[in-house]
């Protein structure tokens, strides 16, 4: 039995909680909302994944010292905004060599950094590893099989998470390509609001699929350019994530696209999914990236120019569809003659 903790105790944290209790682990869930603490103190429930109880063992806590003091794995589940916060005021009590699983998913905008470099950067010494793939916090709550990739610096480190979330529902593959994995995990969520605008403008099966395949290959583009592993991107926490984010209702990203679609605002869509919508966050660096590396990224582009400068929806699907006439794939021969 090895001694988790989880920090954030938002609908993604709480399914891993449960998780990793029936898995025989010892659990600790912190938040820094008071309020938050206090509900699941009294249901051991949290009110955004209904019918997922935590036993009454579960510690909750609001205190950093706490939950990282003594513990085999800190489980990083806090939204993306909120990682270098939430990271600096856990430094103080981390050990040399503490494992961290990082679970969420973003870039940090203005500096383009992933979520495990903020950690990396704000707990210098951590361990640190991320866990992606197509995953949403509502079946696995509920123990619908569901498969996952775990990256870590070392594959001793890969296999000891490995080991402590696998069962006979939740299947975990290992990978060295933490930054493949960051960036796909990351701006497939832009690429879902892509495909939520397309559906609340009435579109079809036929968009959502050139949207999906599209957008994986801007995100390889953008991803290789910066050194990810191609592999990485045709793989769980590449296409997998991607297809999973743009195809469910459980997709807070597509469900604010489908908002947007339908006229309104951003800030509009964002208040009604109450949730963090972290596909916003990651646009405005995956542009900044772009221009870094010089890669063209289309798609991703008008999600930007509709979120952030009030462009119709309408227009921007226009624009992607009469953009200059292009080959599939690029350097494929023709034959002589």
């Amino acid at each position: 039995m090895a001694k988790v903790s989880i920090i954030g105790a938002g609908s993604w944290g709480i399914a891993l909680a449960s998780l990793l209790r029936k898995n025989g682990h010892e659990i600790t869930v912190w938040s820094a909302l008071e309020k938050e603490i206090t509900m699941l103190r009294e249901y051991h429930e949290h009110k955004m994944l209904p019918g997922v109880k935590l036993p009454e063992d579960v510690v909750f806590t609001l205190d950093e010292r706490e939950a990282a003091e003594g513990k085999d794995l800190l489980v990083m589940s806090v939204a993306s905004s909120y990682t270098r916060e939430t990271a600096r005021r856990f430094s103080p009590f981390v050990a040399q060599g503490q494992k961290i699983l990082n679970v969420a998913k973003g870039i940090e905008a203005h500096t383009q950094m992933t979520l495990s470099e903020i950690i990396e950067q704000e707990i210098p010494g951590a361990d640190v590893a991320v866990m992606s793939g197509p995953s949403h916090a509502e079946e696995v709550g509920r123990g619908v099989p569901t498969t996952i990739v775990v990256g870590a610096k070392t594959k001793s480190t890969a296999e000891f998470i490995r080991g402590l979330f696998m069962n006979e529902v939740f299947r975990v593959y290992i990978s060295p390509d933490i930054l493949g994995m960051e960036l796909g995990g990351s701006l497939k969520n832009v690429v879902a609001l892509a495909a939520g605008i397309a559906d609340g403008l009435g579109y079809g099966d036929n968009t959502k699929a050139a949207l999906i395949t599209r957008g994986i290959t801007e995100i390889a583009r953008l991803g290789t350019a910066m050194g990810g592993k191609f592999e990485t991107f045709c793989g769980l926490t590449g296409i997998g994530d991607l297809i999973v984010t743009c195809a469910s209702m459980h997709s807070r990203n597509r469900r604010a696209g489908i908002l947007i679609g339908q006229g309104k605002t951003c800030q509009e869509a964002m208040a009604e999914v109450q949730m963090v919508v972290e596909g916003v966050h990651s646009a405005e660096a995956a542009m900044e990236l772009a221009a870094k590396y010089k890669v063209q990224l289309p798609i991703i582009e008008q999600v930007n120019e509709v979120l952030f400068h009030d462009k119709s929806a309408a227009q921007a699907v226009k624009e992607l569809m009469l953009r200059d006439k292009k080959l599939e794939v690029s350097d494929l021969p023709w034959p002589e003659g």
